[in-house]
C-alpha cells in the first residue's frame, strides 16, 4: 500500500471521528425526539430554501429586466410614432398653407404656366451617371421632383373642378342685370361706380368692431353726378352689407341701381364686374373705381381714381366732377377713346391742362 492511500485512509478516519464528536455534542442541547438525522434534513431544506429564493430572485431579476427592456421599448415607440406624427402635421401644414397662397397668389393660367416651365427644367436635367453617387443623387432628385409636379397637377385639376363649380354657382342669373331705359332717357350714359375704397371704407378695430367711413365729398359727388348721369353702384360685397351702408349713404336716392355679389363674374378666384351685362349701350357706360382696371371684365371703360384709405384731405371726388359734367354735356358718340387717351395720367390734371389749351 502506496504512503498516499495510508495517508487518505487517515484523513478519513479523523474525518469520521469528529463528525461524531460534533454530532454528540449537539444531541446534548437539541430537545428529545430531535435526532442528528433531523437536523441533517433541517439542514438541507435551508439548503433547498436557499437555492429556491436564489433561484426566485434570479427569476425575479430576469422578470424585471424583461419588463425594463418592455418599458425601453414602449418609450422608443411612442416617440418615434410622435415624431411620425409630428413630421406629417407639418407636412400637411405647409401643403395647406401653401396651396392656400398659391390660391390666393396666382391665377390658374399663371400655375399651369409655371408648372409647365417646371416640367420643362426636369425633362433637360442631366448628369453623369458613370459615377455611382451622382447617379443616386440624380434618382432621387428626379423621383423628388416628379412627386411634386403630381402633387401640383392635382392641385391644378381640383382647383379648376372647384372654380368651375363655383362659378356655375355664382354667375349671374340673368344676360341683364338692370332694365330696359326709357324711350325719353336713350343716349343718357351710365356711370358705375365701386364701393369699397371708392365712395366708402370699412375698417376693424378690437375696441370697435367693424365701421365705415364716407369718403369726402361723397354726398356732393353724388348729388351733382345725378343731375347727369344715370348712378348703378356695382360691388363684390353682399347684400347684407351693401344695403345698410347705401341707405345711409345715399338718403336723397341719387342711386337708381344696386348690384352686389350676385350680380358678379367669379373668375381665377376673383368677382368681376362683367359691364355688358347691364344691359346699357357699352360706348355710354364709364365704370368709376379705386381698383377700375382688376375688378371689372372691359377695361377700355374703366375710369381709374385714387383708393381711399381714411385720408382726412382727399378731394379726388369733387376734382373728379368738372371732367365728368364736361363728358355729359358734350355726349361723345363713344366714351372708350376718351378714357384711352387718358390712361396712366391724373385725369383732373390733365383734363384742366387740355381746357387751357383749348381755350388758347
Amino acid at each position: 500500500m502506496s504512503k498516499v492511500t495510508m495517508l487518505r485512509r487517515s484523513a478519513g478516519a479523523v474525518q469520521e471521528v469528529l463528525q461524531g464528536q460534533r454530532e454528540r455534542a449537539l444531541a446534548a442541547f437539541l430537545p428529545q425526539g430531535f435526532s442528528t438525522a433531523s437536523l441533517s434534513s433541517v439542514a438541507s431544506s435551508q439548503n433547498v430554501a436557499t437555492e429556491s429564493s436564489a433561484s426566485a430572485g434570479t427569476a425575479a431579476a430576469a422578470s424585471v429586466g424583461t419588463s425594463e427592456e418592455g418599458v425601453v421599448g414602449s418609450l422608443k415607440q411612442r416617440f418615434l410614432w410622435r415624431v411620425v406624427k409630428s413630421s406629417l402635421l407639418i407636412a400637411a401644414t405647409g401643403a395647406v398653407g401653401g396651396a392656400a397662397y398659391v390660391t390666393y397668389s396666382y391665377d390658374v393660367d399663371s400655375v399651369e404656366q409655371k408648372l409647365s416651365a417646371l416640367k420643362s427644367s426636369i425633362s433637360k436635367l442631366t448628369f453623369d451617371e458613370s459615377n455611382l453617387l451622382d447617379k443616386l443623387r440624380s434618382t432621387v432628385y428626379a423621383t423628388t421632383l416628379g412627386a411634386a409636379v403630381s402633387v401640383a397637377d392635382f392641385y391644378v385639376e381640383t382647383r379648376k373642378n372647384l372654380e368651375d363649380q363655383i362659378r356655375g354657382i355664382a354667375a349671374p342669373s340673368s344676360s341683364k342685370l338692370l332694365p330696359d331705359l326709357l324711350p325719353q332717357e336713350r343716349g343718357a350714359f351710365t356711370v358705375v361706380l365701386d364701393l369699397n375704397e371708392t365712395l366708402v371704407y370699412s375698417d376693424w378695430k378690437r375696441d370697435r368692431g367693424w365701421r365705415t367711413f364716407k369718403r369726402p365729398g361723397v354726398e356732393a359727388f353724388l348729388e351733382q353726378l345725378a343731375q347727369y348721369y344715370e348712378l348703378v353702384v356695382y360691388t363684390d360685397q353682399l347684400n347684407f352689407y351693401v344695403d345698410p351702408i347705401l341707405e345711409k349713404l345715399d338718403q336723397k336716392g341719387c342711386i337708381r341701381y344696386r348690384l352686389s355679389r350676385d350680380a358678379t363674374q367669379y373668375i381665377n378666384g376673383k368677382h368681376l364686374r362683367d359691364l355688358e351685362k347691364l344691359n346699357r349701350d357699352p360706348t355710354h357706360v364709364i365704370y368709376l373705381s379705386g381698383h377700375a382696371k382688376d375688378t371689372t371684365l372691359q377695361p377700355e371703360n374703366a375710369l381709374p381714381i385714387k383708393p381711399w384709405k381714411l385720408e382726412p384731405d382727399d378731394t379726388v371726388l369733387l376734382d373728379m366732377l368738372p371732367f365728368l359734367e364736361f363728358v355729359a354735356r358734350q355726349r361723345p358718340a363713344d366714351i372708350r377713346p376718351v378714357l384711352a387717351s387718358y390712361d396712366g395720367l391724373d385725369i383732373p390734371t390733365e383734363f384742366r391742362e387740355r381746357t387751357k389749351e383749348l381755350q388758347r
